[in-house]
């Protein structure tokens, strides 16, 4: 019996061993899940930025505590330059509780008790996304951005979502609501439209451009931080304008490819002068992905070669062009039918870039032989320079446009906005029956020296290429006239503003000191040929009036080369 109960004994003992191994591997488990969830943990503080970057399929859980108790709800956002990164309430991010963009944000409404919070981080395209991110907390009389969403998939969506194409930039965010405590319940949002409802709000729309020509991802960190809170951005920001809470929640911008921009939303309570920010959303109207012609790569060859010979003609316009006449008029000919056969050609065609920069080559070619021959045929020197002169007001009416003036609401509307920009451009051509020679020569300066801007923009971005761009895409873009139209004016524009001033005022006045004591304007050779051929008729002293004409001597020449050759020397007659 005792060694039945030994034995007994002795297989409970090896039971035991047995059943501690499997808690031992779990507790392992449990230690390695533990440091796991620690390597994949961020911590947050409030209103400091914090780097992140998130593994390949992997996710990083961003963690915050100690919560004032005077803080009613909190907003994360998230920006990378151009990966997606996904912004999830849960670990396994779901429609309705996730939002994936390269500038996504989340809004947590706290409750009585709460301290603490976290959200995860995931990276969805297969890549590693690294990024900034921070946390910005709002007290209950702030107004909460984003709150009366009934369009997007969060139930509150203080996101901006943003799509661009080559003409335009649009954003549209989702109406805010009225800021209250924790414990209370939100005010309804569309039941009454009165002072006391969400209806008061105001949003101010602000714009920061990033510098120029800076494509790297720690100019757009340091614009975010700049950014990214409702002090920074009034500081540092450019506001645009301000909408009611009856105004669309949709806004069109000009788009700038190749420009970093960023757009934010500052919703306002006048009534207890608080307010708070939505997520801020950056562009470059272009894509990094794109191996032929992305934001890397921006400009094609063919658009280099097209203004590098535009470019060259212009400079020797600026301060040849008045001297060399033909010449001038090939080149504004040439400017004149390229500008409106592109418009055409891309509103009424789908045709390849390639192909319709080729095709408006070939008919500015044609156009500028056509003035030319005009002039040449015709004589008239007033014809061509009020061709001339329309080309100026064109660019004078676009500078005009380019100001702060273009922004007004009023020319929004088509038809204010293109008799407007005729009547500045069918203007500036009066002047040139007074002063034809000296309207000429201005206009070969200052058209010729603008030429050379654009050659300089197909190589490195300048904002002064918009102040026809602009007017290009209006031609070509119905919704354009929507369009806000901004662009920054940095160190490089202010360059090419004054090597355009310099090239324009050298040009103007070499050209009139080089023809101060010349004919106003060189005869047309087959008017001249007309006149001397009509000398030549009435006047029989001329010896050149005994002259053949040249069709007579074209076929005396024909009949020496058909005739028999009579043999050199004297022949006399026989005599009979």
């Amino acid at each position: 019996m005792k060694t039945r109960a030994g034995a007994t004994g002795a297989a409970a003992g090896g039971g035991g061993g047995e059943g501690g191994l499997p808690c031992l591997l779990f507790v392992v488990l449990s230690c390695l899940r533990v440091l796991h969830a620690q390597e994949n943990q961020v911590v947050f503080s409030l209103g400091t930025f914090q780097n992140v970057s998130v593994p390949v399929n992997g996710s990083v859980q961003a963690v915050v505590s100690r919560i004032p108790a005077d803080v009613a709800f909190i907003t994360l956002q998230f920006h990378t330059q151009h990966h997606n990164a996904t912004l999830s309430f849960r670990s396994v991010p779901v429609y309705g509780s996730s939002l994936t963009a390269v500038d996504s944000g989340l809004l947590f409404p706290l409750l009585p008790s709460q301290s603490s919070l976290s959200c995860y981080l995931l990276a969805p395209d297969g890549d590693p996304v690294a990024g900034t991110g921070v946390l910005l907390p709002y007290k209950s009389t702030d107004p909460i951005p984003g709150a009366c969403n009934l369009e997007f998939p969060l139930e509150n969506d203080p996101n901006i979502y943003l799509r661009y194409n080559i003409y335009e930039t649009v954003i549209r965010f989702a109406p805010a609501n009225l800021g209250h405590a924790r414990d209370a319940s939100p005010p309804a949002c569309d039941v009454d439209t009165g002072s006391s409802t969400r209806w008061r709000l105001e949003y101010d729309v602000y714009q920061y451009f990033l510098p120029e020509n800076d494509l790297s991802d720690q100019s757009l960190i340091s614009g975010i931080e700049r950014v990214a809170s409702v002090s920074s951005m009034v500081e540092n920001g450019r506001k645009l304008m301000t909408l009611s809470s009856k105004d669309r929640t949709e806004l069109s911008f000009n788009s700038i490819p190749g420009q970093g921009v960023i757009y934010s939303i500052i919703v306002r309570d006048p009534i207890s002068n608080t307010s708070a920010s939505y997520i801020p959303v950056h562009t470059y109207a272009c894509s990094f992905a794109s191996i032929l012609d992305g934001c890397t790569t921006l400009g094609k060859i063919s658009t280099k070669v097209f203004f590098t010979i535009t470019g060259l003609a212009g400079l020797f316009v600026c301060f040849l062009g008045h001297r060399f006449f033909k010449c001038e008029l090939f080149c504004m000919g040439f400017a004149f039918g390229a500008f409106f056969f592109f418009v055409l050609i891309t509103r009424t065609t789908m045709l390849d870039y390639n192909i319709r920069l080729t095709l408006t080559a070939v008919i500015g070619v044609v156009g500028g032989v056509i003035l030319v021959m005009t002039w040449w045929r015709f004589g008239s020197v007033m014809a061509c320079v009020v061709v001339v002169g329309l080309i100026l007001g064109f660019l004078v009416s676009s500078i005009v446009f380019f100001t702060p003036l273009g922004d007004l609401a009023v020319f929004r509307n088509d038809v204010v906005f293109w008799v407007t920009f005729s009547c500045i451009v069918l203007i500036v051509p009066l002047f040139f029956i007074r002063w034809p020679r000296e309207g000429n020569i201005t206009t070969c300066g200052i058209v010729g020296a603008y030429t050379v801007v654009l050659t300089v923009n197909a190589y490195t971005y300048t904002s002064l290429s918009y102040i026809t761009l602009d007017i290009l895409k209006r031609f070509l873009n119905s919704n354009f006239s929507r369009a806000f139209i901004s662009v920054p004016l940095q160190n490089i524009d202010f360059i090419m503003i004054t090597v355009w001033v310099v090239l324009a005022v050298s040009g103007i006045v070499v050209q009139l000191y080089r023809e101060r004591s010349r004919p106003f304007f060189p005869p047309s050779p087959y008017v001249m040929w007309r006149q001397e051929r009509e000398r030549r008729k009435t006047n029989v002293l001329d010896p050149s009036h005994h002259i053949p004409s040249f069709p007579a001597r074209l076929l005396a020449r024909a009949r020496q080369l058909t005739r028999h050759t009579e043999p050199a020397g004297e022949r006399t007659p026989l005599l009979l």
